[in-house]
């Protein structure tokens, strides 16, 4: 019954997406004038193509934006240098992001923006560049795509799999999760176990392995800067990366313009830098990314806790990655929590001054 449904509904959006591509095509032609589609190549968009395909095989990696982009990078570098014989196609839906791409994707890489998901612009896609599988990045879900691959006979893969919380609820009825919440939703979508596996989050993967040989400490949660302790830190470790996550989006300005007075090199999580020889400090704008975060370091300092009446926030994440935590003294709930966690390990919290 729930295949009748499914089938019943992508019949109707592709019924759907056909009825509305003049629309389509008329708001493509609008954000070109407006500037919001690239002035040459927005008929990619619907699948014209604008680069000969190269005989052999060929992988298609699509993102929707820069960060997917980046996080598909590593896995195009080990595919040309694992098999010398395939082509690769890397698409975004921005342009934006391929500006920034095109520096850090090998040279022989071809780059096209992607179709929009409109019965015409797919077909007109896949027969024309045929690919020999399609590597989708995150949450890419796109029925005229998967089902277009499926009657061409083309493998399919959903890499760094998501479904957000809001979407699972459209699509399911809710239900109680345990751990590695992203692979039950899947499966609760009619995702075959076999099809399943967890490789870890590849958004952090190039991070991890650009820090792979620094010391690497994170201040969480900060009012107020912390350079100083970076700076005493620094000289005694000279390839020393600090991760610093500040509370509010001000505060990370502030900092990043107190860095930028003092000269002091640092990269930047939402420009998509890399961590290079000469970075020492790590920006982190989301609060959201923590817990993958403190998978990076082995000692977290949570602000929040040195000045009177602040009442510190949540070590909880910290400690289930392993961290060794650093706080103040004003903890305020979280005192019982840390009370708990000393007794088991005496060190696994230190509560400092100042």
């Amino acid at each position: 019954m729930a295949g009748r449904r499914g089938e019943m509904a992508y019949r109707f959006y592709r019924v759907l997406t056909y009825s509305i591509s003049p629309l389509i095509r008329l708001h493509l032609r609008c954000c070109k004038f407006c500037g919001r589609e690239h002035p040459f190549r927005w008929r990619e968009r619907l699948g014209c193509p604008s680069a000969a395909r190269p005989a052999g095989r060929l992988l298609w990696f699509h993102a929707v934006s820069l960060g997917e982009g980046v996080t598909a990078i590593p896995i195009i570098k080990r595919c040309l240098e694992t098999s010398s014989d395939v082509n690769v196609l890397m698409t975004t839906t921005s342009s934006l992001a391929f500006e920034v791409l095109k520096f850090r994707l090998p040279s022989s890489v071809i780059y096209q923006l992607a179709p929009l998901d409109i019965a015409s612009s797919i077909d007109r896609f896949l027969k024309y560049w045929r690919p020999d599988a399609i590597l989708l990045m995150e949450s890419e879900i796109w029925p005229n795509l998967i089902m277009g691959a499926s009657r061409n006979g083309i493998a399919l893969a959903l890499l760094n799999a998501r479904v957000s919380e809001n979407s699972f609820k459209n699509w399911c009825h809710p239900l109680t999760f345990s751990f590695n919440t992203q692979g039950i939703r899947f499966q609760l979508l009619q995702a075959p176990v076999s099809a399943i596996h967890y490789c870890g989050d590849l958004k952090f993967e190039e991070i991890c392995s650009q820090l792979m040989h620094r010391k690497v400490w994170m201040a969480s949660s900060l009012h107020q800067v912390f350079l100083e302790a970076h700076n005493v830190l620094k000289h005694k470790y000279a390839d020393l990366v600090t991760i610093i996550v500040p509370r509010q989006p001000h505060n990370g300005r502030d900092i990043a313009l107190k860095l930028e007075k003092q000269g002091i090199s640092f990269a930047h999580r939402s420009r998509v830098d890399e961590i290079t020889h000469g970075t020492s400090i790590y920006m982190v704008g989301s609060l959201g990314e923590l817990r993958e975060l403190y998978g990076l370091t082995p000692t977290a300092v949570i602000g929040g806790s040195f000045t009177p009446g602040t009442a510190g926030h949540n070590i909880l994440e910290a400690a289930a990655a392993g961290c060794a935590i650093i706080t103040g003294h004003h903890v305020g709930h979280f005192s019982h929590v840390i009370s708990k966690m000393r007794q088991v390990n005496p060190l696994s919290v230190l509560q400092v001054k100042n």
